[in-house]
């Protein structure tokens, strides 16, 4: 016993002890009327996990477990499971991103920011949307508060409004609102060329099902590009690049956009006409109806000078 406790000591003594090498947190699973898989419930259980793409790296890296046994994705919740979460120290201390951002709208549960162009929302990244929230956003005084979470995604070179959770619940409760399709997004696009009026666009997008609905605001004669076009867009689903995909796919590619423009028709430096403008969607815990509009960015009024977007 003796020989253990010595031993142990100069472990101790050598390592610093492993409680400071390790982040633990733990949860009791609540009652639940069916089963429910852990990549379900386990979205905003924890501070540090506040969505279901982080809950599932830690899942991965086999840092969770429930009932002292290691959980996976298959993992199922029925109420009362312990569920512990172990991370290293290394994972959960970040740098602080001074990148300032413009809040639109915010509360104890949300925000809704600009997102400027040249930026990513999130990934592996040091400077990304965010990481840089923190420092632009109040902190929320409710008890389930986490760090701040985008909600949805813009691309890398469109700018706009983006919606954000300040709380674990506000989180999930959002994540719902845009998987049943609850949230209204409005954009603006400056497209290339001669097209319809007004319509739908319904082409799939990696197999899957995708409308986009489009309406010509204003035009303006081109030398290079012949004609210019600021269109109101609202997509009806959600697929990646689904408006410019849709436009390109149209003969009108957006002004701008790298990926998906003929090189003949490509505007290099001038950065990509596409901008998200409104978010509609009913409070999930006051039910207020909120709109919240980002105003369309100078490159675009420079070319429609005497355009003013109406709802």
């Amino acid at each position: 016993m003796g020989i253990f406790v010595g031993a142990l000591a100069q472990i101790l003594d050598s390592s610093k002890t492993e409680a400071q090498v390790f982040t633990i947190e733990t949860h009791t699973a609540l009652p639940q009327k069916t089963p429910i898989r852990l990549q379900e419930y386990g979205v905003g259980i924890f501070k540090s996990l506040a969505t279901k793409s982080a809950l599932k790296k830690v899942l991965k890296k086999k840092q969770i477990t429930v009932d002292g046994s290691l959980a996976s994705t298959a993992t199922w919740i029925t109420g009362g499971e312990r569920i512990v979460l172990t991370r290293p120290e290394s994972e959960t201390q970040q740098k602080k991103l001074v990148f300032p951002v413009h809040v639109l709208y915010e509360d104890d549960y949300l925000a809704v920011i600009h997102k400027p162009a040249g930026i990513l929302v999130s990934g592996n990244r040091f400077k990304t949307i965010a990481n840089a929230l923190l420092q632009n956003l109040e902190y929320s005084p409710l008890k389930d508060k986490c760090k701040p979470q985008p909600v949805h995604r813009l691309d890398f070179a469109t700018t706009g409004a983006l919606l954000v959770g300040k709380t674990r619940s506000s989180i999930r409760l959002l994540n719902k609102l845009f998987e049943n399709k609850e949230v209204t997004k409005t954009y603006y696009a400056v497209t290339i060329g001669n097209m319809p009026a007004n319509g739908a666009i319904n082409q799939p997008i990696d197999d899957k099902p995708a409308t986009s609905l489009f309406q010509i605001c204003e035009t303006v004669a081109s030398t290079r590009f012949d004609q210019l076009n600021l269109v109101e867009l609202k997509p009806l689903t959600g697929r990646r690049h689904q408006l410019r995909k849709h436009l390109s796919g149209m003969g009108n590619p957006i002004l701008g956009d790298r990926d998906y423009t003929p090189e003949a028709l490509l505007l290099k430096g001038k950065g990509m006409y596409l901008h998200a403008y409104s978010l509609k969607f009913q409070h999930p815990f006051t039910n207020q109806d909120l709109l919240i509009k980002d105003e369309l960015p100078e490159g675009f009024t420079k070319l429609f000078k005497d355009h003013i977007p109406l709802f």
